[in-house]
């Protein structure tokens, strides 16, 4: 692994953490963890930022969304159903869907998705290492791949990431950005062999190590004033681009 410092986009799946990490001048490494400390514990010595995929900040209570969720439906327009809203803290925390769905109810009023609880390890796991290691706050950000896909390439993007027209548009994103996008994904892909990782989870975590690192256009998040929770952390979405993607934030 490098010494220079590292710009890192890591995303979940399936019990796995896929981390992309790049340098200042490119693409440097991928590598696959079992848990999310376990990340941490490979870049808190030389990360300058780590973009997630995972919620960061957690409601206790309330109605209405995460100001994030709601931030990113309106940027993404017809690919709005993209965005899951995570389990409040408590329902989070529950290992049975039907007791985290009568917290949800309890708390919010509303229905929690299985899309949303099958997610809950995830955000258990990352939620404890920042409750944690308060080092790892200024360092960790959410980010959705959806949002960096369509701050890349200016438009929302049309085609469902599962599909070969989804990769093809995702890759003109990225490459929109890098021309060399093709082979830093396929260099990212090559490091995932052995492990149950997807094509669509390699381009998503290129997206958010493109985002963190330095490169055109600045970090931005939705909202653009984002809240905190009640253990003080922020509820955003970063994303970079030239432009703000909503109005509030010109």
């Amino acid at each position: 692994m490098s010494d220079a410092p590292l710009y890192v986009g890591v995303v979940y799946s399936d019990g796995e953490w896929l981390a992309a990490a790049f340098a200042g001048d490119g693409f440097d490494h991928a590598d696959v963890f079992p848990e999310v400390g376990s990340v941490w514990a490979q870049y808190e010595e030389v990360a300058e930022s780590i973009l997630v995929d995972v919620p960061v900040g957690l409601r206790e209570e309330g109605e209405q969304p995460r100001a994030p969720e709601r931030a990113a439906r309106q940027v993404l327009g017809p690919r709005a159903d993209a965005i899951t809203d995570p389990p409040v803290r408590e329902a989070a925390r529950k290992r049975r869907y039907p007791a985290a769905a009568r917290v949800t109810e309890r708390k919010t009023g509303r229905d929690l998705s299985r899309a949303a609880f099958e997610r809950s390890d995830a955000i258990v796991a990352l939620d404890d290492l920042l409750q944690e290691v308060s080092e790892a706050r200024p360092v960790i950000a959410e980010a959705h791949p959806e949002v960096c896909y369509r701050a890349f390439a200016g438009t929302t993007l049309a085609e469902d990431p599962a599909t070969a027209a989804g990769y093809a548009e995702r890759m003109r994103a990225l490459a929109t950005f890098d021309r060399d996008a093709p082979p830093v994904v396929q260099s990212a892909a090559e490091a995932t062999a052995g492990h149950a990782v997807t094509v669509a989870d390699v381009l998503d975590a290129v997206a958010l190590g493109y985002t963190a690192r330095p490169g055109p256009g600045s970090i931005r998040t939705l909202p653009a004033d984002p809240p905190t929770d009640p253990t003080g952390l922020p509820m955003r979405l970063a994303y970079r681009a030239e432009s703000p993607l909503t109005a509030e934030e010109s």
